[in-house]
């Protein structure tokens, strides 16, 4: 009888949303569950089973001493590892302390701060070990999950889409916000996967899927200036649930005010 690959889901600094969306997948969670055996998944499942891992899906970034430490023990455990949503691919939205003095968080929210071990920052899964793919989204998408899981399990490259929100807008055939209404917006440097929801609603996107392969950053933020919105604005922009992702942690930083007012939203 053939054994059936071993599949593990962890979670580190995270609110459970992506672990969610494989739960989400509902029909075809049956045949994911027929196709593999679900080893380790404690959002779903108290049975636990030792490793080694085929196949291990990581949500979440590491915040503590203990994490950082935790996931070279899932590394070695996993024979592939693969990142899922924006906390693991990008350190999440708790990477918006990185732009701050975490020590002055906890000495305002704890009452005895000295029992709080907790790193400087919040940081992506692959700062601290090799990552074998990157599923972005806060939340995933799970038919980009589905799709990861296909690729693995048959030992192939997962193809997802490379392009951004902006060829999801026309795909749909969503009027751009930006062009029709002045409403700023991240889809022209975001990666696709979302189905360009917000712009759907006529909504700025706002980054959840993190930057495109190749983002042009800096002319999308002369253009934000060029419309009248401040520094400070385009500033918050970037700083969303990706925040860390190199390409918009740089263009924020460039943008940072110097002594500007005002903002638009």
């Amino acid at each position: 009888m053939t054994r059936k690959p071993k599949l593990a889901v962890w979670k580190f600094a995270s609110c459970d949303g992506c672990q969610l969306s494989l739960l989400d997948c509902e029909d075809e969670l049956l045949a994911v569950a027929g196709a593999v055996e679900i080893a380790y998944f404690p959002e779903a499942s108290r049975a636990i089973r030792k490793g080694p891992y085929d196949l291990s899906l990581v949500e979440g970034s590491i915040t503590t001493p203990h994490d950082a430490e935790r996931i070279h023990k899932v590394r070695r455990a996993s024979k592939v590892l693969v990142t899922i949503g924006a906390c693991a691919t990008a350190g999440g939205i708790q990477a918006l302390r990185n732009f701050s003095n975490v020590e002055d968080f906890v000495k305002t929210v704890y009452a005895n701060p000295a029992y709080v071990q907790t790193l400087r920052k919040s940081t992506a899964i692959s700062d601290h070990v090799p990552v074998d793919f990157e599923l972005r989204g806060c939340p995933i998408n799970k038919t980009q999950l589905l799709e990861v899981l296909s690729a693995f399990l048959n030992g192939r490259r997962p193809v997802t889409p490379p392009h951004s929100v902006c060829v999801e807008c026309k795909l749909h055939g969503i009027v751009c916000v930006m062009v029709a209404h002045g409403t700023p917006c991240l889809g022209g440097v975001t990666h696709a996967g979302c189905g360009a929801i917000c712009p759907a609603y006529q909504r700025g996107c706002y980054g959840c899927f993190g930057p495109q392969e190749v983002p042009n950053t800096a002319a999308l933020s002369r253009h934000f200036r060029s419309e009248g919105v401040a520094a400070k604005r385009v500033v918050q922009m970037f700083r969303g649930f990706n925040a860390y992702a190199e390409p918009f942690r740089k263009e924020s930083e460039a943008q940072e005010p110097r002594g500007e007012s005002g903002d638009r939203g």
